[in-house]
This record gives C-alpha cells, structure tokens and sequence, in this order.
C-alpha cells in the first residue's frame, strides 16, 4: 500500500518502520520542518516536504499523525482535492468526525503505545484501535493493520476517549511517579537504578494478577503510623504531599470497596 505521512514525530517515526518492514511504499512525508520530514523520508523512504499543498494525491492511505491541536487546521488542506483516498489520523483522545464533509472514506489508527525516536518497538504486540466511516475503510483497515500488528480492535470515537484516559493512568501518571521516587532518592544521594527490579516485578504481576490483587504497600492496609511518617517526610513539598495523601487514601477505599466494607 502506498502511503504518506502528515507529521514525522515519535508515533509516525515508528509506525513507518514498522511499515516499512511489512512491505508498504512510504511515498512522502510532510513535516513543519524539513530536518524532521528529511529524518523520518531517510528512514522510512519518500520524499520529505514542508509545503502541505505540494502533497501527492496517488497515495492509497493519509495517515495524520500530528499534534491534536493542529489536526482541525490540516485535515482540509490534505483532503482538498483527494476526496475519495482513505485518510485517518492516529489521536487517542480525538473524534473521528474530524474528517466529516472533508473526504469519503475517514477512521481512526491509533496504536496504543508509547512512543520515543529513541527506542524501537515490537509493533506486532501493541494492540492497534480502529475506526471507519463506512464498511470500506474498516475493512481496508483491518487488512492494513494485520500486516504489521497481531492485535486489531475496532473502538468507537466514544469509547476510545475513555481507553486514552486509562493509558494517561496508566503511562503516564505511573512514569511521573517514577519521577517523583527519583527526586526523593536523589535528594539523599540514592541512585534511581535500585527501583528498576521493583518496578520490573510490578509491571511484571499485572501480566498474572489483577491490579488490585498485586497492590501491596502501607495504603494497602492503611498503616496509619507509616502513612503519617512518609508524609511528614514532604511536608517541605506540599504538592508532592499532597498526592501522597490522596494515593494512599485511594488505594485503602479501594481495597474497602473490593472487600465490601
């Protein structure tokens, strides 16, 4: 399949690879910089371009994969004149009538993962969520994303709101967490790399067990006098503090409600 890329940041530059591998023609690629266009065409193939009205029209597939903000100003100019190609962008928190009146055939493609220029990724695991405005693109879809993922969902614009609310759970409130243990540990001299084997084992159970039966911890069972004593702790940091108290609270009426108390 033929394809261009709107955006060249962290998701497009791995989704390209990806494929890339599975044997789809990357025929351009438009970015708002030419060293970012230029960086992913090298990778991935294509031309690189800056100018959006200088975009291909013989593509089989348009994939937006750009900042939310800015989707509402490209759609129209990448779709004029292209009506009848398939187009989707890759937004988690997006709606996909973003594209209504602007083309025929419009979805979704949004690979649950998160995403660094940096790291590679194994595609072929992360769950890919998808979504057409008609029977065509669904199926062509489909078609596109088994080439490159084993696991292929069809979610609504609705309910796809709240699986991204459970990734920012998830990711990226867990890896701010991981931030806030680095700010404590490095304040007493303690390097972040001794909690790499617990947060290995952590992410490690919830592949067996249910978050709730791998929750531990002083929340766990409210240990008041631990509780009170890790939160004198920060009381130089009221913020910090006071997500300290919240968690702790939230994690013990979970487990109360779990248990029926």
């Amino acid at each position: 399949m033929k394809v261009i890329f709107i955006g060249a940041g962290n998701l497009a530059t791995n989704l390209a690879k990806a494929l890339l591998q599975s044997g789809h023609d990357i025929i351009q690629v438009y970015s708002r910089t030419m060293e970012s266009a230029q960086a992913l065409a090298t990778l991935a193939g294509g031309a690189p371009t800056t100018d959006i009205t200088s975009v291909r029209a013989d593509a089989d597939l348009y994939i937006l994969s750009v900042k939310d903000s800015v989707l509402a100003e490209l759609i129209p100019k990448v779709c004029a004149g292209r009506e009848n190609k398939v187009f989707v962008h890759t937004a988690g928190s997006m709606p996909m009538n973003l594209f209504q009146g602007m083309a025929l055939h419009y979805g979704v493609l949004y690979p649950m993962q998160s995403f660094s220029k940096q790291k590679e990724v194994d595609f072929s695991v992360i769950p890919c969520f998808i979504e057409g405005n008609d029977d065509y693109t669904l199926q062509l879809l489909e078609e596109f994303v088994h080439t490159f993922s084993d696991r292929c969902y069809q979610l609504s614009s609705e309910d796809r709101k709240y699986l991204h609310l459970g990734a920012v759970f998830a990711c990226n409130f867990v890896n701010h967490c991981y931030e806030l243990s680095s700010e404590v540990l490095q304040a007493h001299g303690i390097p972040f790399d001794v909690m790499l084997p617990l947060i290995d084992e952590t992410a490690q159970k919830v592949h067996h067990l249910s978050p709730a039966d791998a929750q531990t911890g002083p929340a766990l069972r409210y240990d008041e006098n631990v509780i009170r004593s890790q939160s004198l702790l920060l009381k130089d940091n009221p913020l910090m503090k006071d997500l300290y108290d919240r968690m702790s609270v939230s994690i013990h009426r979970t487990e109360l409600r779990r248990k029926g108390e």
